[in-house]
């Protein structure tokens, strides 16, 4: 049989044989698809030159710098996402990414300002995870206006826009809890909410979500005043004790923050597991058990791969764009999990 031509590689590649000779030769003037596609079309055809074709792409493709900024090391959500985005990174084909993530035990907005600032300087792009403070809006103003793009994850910073943000529709996130409890609950009655810190957008705009639902369509429940957990488990116990002890009658509790081992940790220990509807965020191994042992009635979560990939094309696409106006805010859609489905 007789060893496939430059010709040949041509052809199953759609390409002309002398782009086909530029790929193989290391040439900059080829698009990153068109390599691709290339080396594709010679790993399909035999093509002899495939492991020069290999070399020679990565050779050509871009290297960038990330830097990412997630909150403290101890928290098994934010584990999670680090993970997520370190596996987008690696399976980004037409970039190489040198992925810099950290993870942020003071939360101050001083300390976050100044990690800010520091890890800019070594990078392309900039992803956090963030309260809205002046301090750090200041400082990630000053770290866009000299040219390096910045993305919120998780959390939105900026309502209007100057920051691109990659999460959940937190509205809608809100709204749909309390269908959640509208349509589960036996019968009406009271709900308390935990908010991590109200200075997090997306909590914020949760519990708008949450109440718009309740005001229109389900008058008949009593939404407590949110307490805030601070995003400690420790905290978030505590406030669920006083919750359960204040309010023998709870209907239902919303977990709309961080905190929510806490949480089931007063549930159980109160013995109140399972005599009431709670909702709460994300799939971590706890959030799986007190699921499957019924503490725990609905969780709403993150769909880490999807915002771990949208995260990544649009730092890179910020990036290739050079400084010119747009918006690559991606919004994706939030996975729902009940026992029966985890």
């Amino acid at each position: 049989m007789r060893r496939p031509t430059i010709r040949n590689l041509a052809e199953a590649a759609g390409v002309s044989i002398a782009t086909a000779n530029r790929v193989l030769s290391g040439a900059e003037n080829v698009r990153a698809q068109t390599r691709e596609a290339v080396r594709a079309a010679a790993e399909s055809i035999g093509f002899y030159g495939l492991g020069a074709i290999e070399a020679r792409n990565a050779a050509a493709r871009p290297k960038y710098r990330f830097g990412i900024l997630l909150l403290q090391p101890h928290r098994p959500f934010y584990q999670l996402v680090a993970r997520a985005l370190q596996e987008a990174a690696a399976a980004m084909e037409t970039v190489d990414i040198d992925l810099r993530i950290e993870h942020l035990e003071d939360l101050s907005p001083q300390n976050t300002a100044d990690r800010a600032l520091a890890l800019a300087e070594e990078c392309d792009a900039l992803c956090v995870t963030t309260a809205v403070h002046p301090v750090v809006l200041q400082a990630l103003e000053k770290i866009q206006t000299a040219g390096i793009p910045v993305f919120a994850l998780i959390s939105q910073v900026a309502a209007t826009g100057q920051i691109h943000y990659v999460g959940l529709d937190n509205w809608k996130v809100g709204r749909t809890a309390a269908w959640a409890f509208d349509h589960i609950c036996k019968s009406p009655g009271k709900i308390g909410l935990l908010m991590g810190n109200p200075r997090y957008r997306n909590q914020e705009m949760n519990e708008t979500g949450f109440r718009s639902y309740f005001r229109e369509h389900a008058r008949e429940f009593t939404l407590l005043e949110p307490l805030s957990t601070f995003e400690s488990s420790a905290v978030a116990q505590e406030m669920t004790e006083r919750l359960l002890a204040d309010h023998s009658d709870l209907a239902g509790l919303y977990v709309a923050g961080g905190g929510i081992s806490g949480v089931l940790a007063a549930l159980r220990g109160t013995g109140r597991a399972g005599t009431l509807t709670v909702v709460g965020y994300e799939l971590m191994d706890n959030v799986k058990a007190a699921l499957l042992d019924g503490t725990l009635t609905l969780s709403i979560a993150h769909p880490l791969a999807r915002l771990a990939t949208e995260t990544m094309r649009g730092m890179i696409m910020a990036v290739e764009a050079k400084g010119e106006n747009g918006s690559y805010t991606k919004i994706v859609p939030f996975d729902i999990y009940t026992r029966e489905n985890v």
